[in-house]
Formats: structure tokens, C-alpha cells, sequence
């Protein structure tokens, strides 16, 4: 059983990763804690050529990314392209688009029209790959969205990037949900969350310091044969994304040193 590579989403440092020169600032801090996997998601707009020099100056890995929908399905040869730039082969669709109705037959729909961009992709020897929200996995007049996109669409053709944190919001045992999908993942969301007291609504934090069995999920990537686990955290910082970034990333080194 090879050891699982872990790293950071970039989502999570997004308003310090607006420019080619922020950016490269940014991975300088986190190679310097040992980062040397990452995912790209919510940075500014830049030319991808010039970020993958960034990228490889710093010596870190793309293992996925998370590309505007439209472009998927509009442009997807030119995506595939800056993929290959970044050497990924993970294209990632972050949410369930606004446009489709969050219900059966809106997933129905939405499935219809990712088909032609997943099977270019496909063809090219990447991935298409999907993140769940909490919405996601509650259903909504029927099947929910998470159910339909791993049923009725091909293994080969749709991967997914499971948010741990997202799958315990709505209320599943996200080491239980992960097995559903066996060999359709590569990355793995690593994130925690704690409840607000006084409003009862979630709050992300720091990993370690909420209620996800992070342990656990862990032992189920294992399991599951996944290479890669990304932090992320979408607000709330203790002080600022970039700390939290690297205090995570010491708390998935423990994770590994235990398993």
C-alpha cells in the first residue's frame, strides 16, 4: 500500500493567488512547510503556461483542478490543453452549475451535457471529475444530484473529488459514503467543521479541531487505494489562509505517522 500524498487546495489561499507574482509568493511559503502536491481551484485568471513554471520552480505536482463549467463544455479542447501545460490530468468541475435545478431531473440534464466534454476528455486520457457540496447528497424530489452522477454515469467518464466535511454536513458518514465510490477517485477533500452554538449553522476550521473523524477517513482512502488528499478550508481562518494552510498540513503528517 503506497503512502498517501498530501497537500493543499488552492481555493483555500484564493484572495492571495490573484496574480502570477502573488501565487509564486505564496507556493515559496508553502514549499517551505513541505508542500509539494496542490490542486487549482478559485485563483485568478493567468496564463497557465507561465503558472506551471511557478508551479514546477517551487517543485510541487498539479493532481486536479477546478475549471469554470462553461469552459468544460464550451472549450474543452483548449482546457485540455492547459492541462497538459500543468501536467494534470484531472479536470474538475467544483459545484453543481446554478443554471440546472438542484433535482432529479435537473442532475438528468446536467449529466446530458457534460457527456460530450467527458468523453473528450476521456479520450485524451484524463479525467473529468466532480466535488460534492452538502446539497449534493440530500434528495430533492428524487435521487439525489451525488446518487445520479454515480449511477448513471460511466465509470470512465466521471471521477469525483469527495468533500469529507460537505458529505457529514448532510448528515453522512463520509468514511461510509467514500466506498461508494471505489476506483472513480484520485483527491479527496480534507476538511473540518465545528457547529455554532448560538445559530446551529456550520463553521470550517483548522483540521483536528472539529467533528470529522478525519482518522477514519484516512483509513478509508487506504483502503481505497486514493493517492492524493487536499486540505482545504474555505473560510474562517485562525489568522490568516496561508497559517492555516500549514498548520493542516502538520496535522495530515501526524494522520499519516499514525496509519
Amino acid at each position: 500500500m503506497s503512502e498517501i500524498k498530501c497537500g493543499i487546495q488552492l481555493y483555500t489561499v484564493r484572495s492571495l493567488c490573484q496574480t502570477l507574482e502573488d501565487t509564486d509568493r505564496v507556493l515559496a511559503r508553502l514549499q517551505t512547510a513541505g508542500v509539494h502536491d496542490i490542486q487549482v481551484s478559485g485563483i485568478g485568471e493567468m496564463d497557465w503556461g507561465r503558472l506551471s513554471e511557478i508551479i514546477k520552480n517551487h517543485n510541487m505536482e498539479v493532481c486536479v483542478t477546478h475549471v469554470p463549467f462553461d469552459r468544460i463544455i464550451n472549450d474543452t479542447d483548449s482546457v485540455i490543453e492547459d492541462h497538459v501545460k500543468l501536467g494534470c490530468d484531472c479536470i474538475g468541475i467544483g459545484c453543481f452549475p446554478s443554471e440546472y435545478e438542484r433535482t432529479e431531473e435537473g442532475s438528468k440534464q446536467f449529466i446530458k451535457d457534460i457527456l460530450p466534454a467527458a468523453k473528450k476528455i476521456n479520450g485524451r486520457n484524463m479525467h473529468l471529475t466532480y466535488h460534492n457540496h452538502d446539497f449534493d447528497v440530500k434528495p430533492n424530489g428524487g435521487k439525489s444530484i451525488l446518487d445520479g452522477l454515480i449511477e448513471d454515469v460511466p465509470e470512465e467518464l466521471l471521477w469525483f473529488v469527495p468533500d469529507v466535511a460537505w458529505l457529514q454536513i448532510a448528515g453522512e458518514n463520509p468514511s461510509e459514503y467514500l466506498k461508494r465510490m471505489v476506483n472513480r477517485v484520485k483527491v479527496i477533500h480534507f476538511k473540518d467543521y465545528f457547529t455554532d452554538k448560538d445559530s446551529g449553522s456550520h463553521r470550517f476550521t483548522e483540521l483536528g479541531k472539529g467533528l470529522v473523524n478525519l482518522d477514519k477517513c484516512y483509513e478509508t482512502a487506504q483502503q481505497m487505494n486514493i493517492p492524493y488528499i487536499m486540505f482545504e478550508q474555505d473560510d474562517n481562518w485562525t489568522t490568516d489562509p496561508v497559517t492555516s494552510c500549514i498548520e493542516s498540513f502538520e496535522y495530515m503528517k501526524e494522520i499519516q505517522l499514525r496509519h
